[in-house]
């Protein structure tokens, strides 16, 4: 089964899927589009990685990481499923990243490789679009970059860990409006979930609801105002949001 965090009624519910459409937890049932999607869960702390993926190393021309190159994220970064990101004025390379987001399930500190799907409560997909224009070098990610308002959309869907069999065999795929522009796979990753899990955990404690947002593969160009970005990943779900002007946002303030 899987569950969402959606605005309906002027509440925000918990929902599953549920013949084509969502049951709240009220016991109403509604469609999809009837409904403002939210992030899946409420998050913790926000772990991104850089450099995850050894396609993606070699299509920007850098060297391969010794250790996982990982920064932090706001929460004010977030936006659900079928919403709108806003695109600065006057940038030039802003790129979408289909990434496989891991979600914490329990507490834990110094956790074993061999354990660490143990402490996995599911996974949801994220876009962790990033303005290349503003990025130092590709080892320290500004704040700029990575966490404006309303750059990383995430969901729709949390996917309960026991209905992933194989996280680490999972086909991502983004289409830029509607033509496929990336095309690759989990097991490509340089350092897989459990090392990931393991690294963090040696030197501060993960808690329930952090994500880990795992890295993206080769494939990333840059994107537009008006353009509708569809990000996927094999048995966890579709991602949809739309890129919106700054001059958009402007507008509705004054209204």
């Amino acid at each position: 089964m899987k569950f969402a965090r959606v605005a309906a009624y002027g509440v925000i519910h918990d929902a599953t899927e549920k013949d084509g459409g969502l049951l709240l937890d009220d016991g109403r049932w509604v469609k999809k589009n009837d409904v403002v999607w939210l992030p899946p869960i409420e998050p913790q702390t926000i772990f991104v990685l850089g450099l995850n993926y050894q396609d993606h190393v070699s299509e920007i021309a850098v060297d391969r990481p010794d250790e996982p190159l990982v920064f932090l994220k706001g929460p004010n970064a977030l936006i659900g499923h079928d919403g709108q990101t806003k695109r600065p004025e006057g940038i030039v390379n802003m790129h979408y990243e289909c990434e496989l987001a891991v979600i914490i399930g329990r507490n834990g500190r110094n956790i074993k490789k061999e354990e660490a799907y143990t402490y996995v409560g599911g996974y949801t997909v994220a876009n962790d679009y990033t303005i290349r224009d503003y990025l130092e070098n590709y080892y320290r990610p500004n704040l700029r970059v990575k966490n404006r308002d309303t750059l990383t959309p995430i969901g729709p869907w949390f996917v309960p860990a026991d209905m992933v069999s194989d996280p680490m065999q999972l086909v991502l795929k983004t289409y830029v409006n509607g033509k496929l522009e990336q095309n690759g796979s989990t097991r490509d990753m340089i350092f897989d979930i459990p090392s990931l899990i393991a690294y963090l955990s040696s030197f501060m404690t993960l808690n329930k609801n952090d994500i880990v947002l795992t890295g993206t593969p080769k494939g990333t160009i840059p994107v537009y105002e008006g353009d509708e970005i569809l990000t996927e990943i094999e048995g966890i779900g579709s991602l949809k949001s739309t890129i919106v002007g700054e001059k958009a946002f402007k507008q509705r303030n004054k209204e």
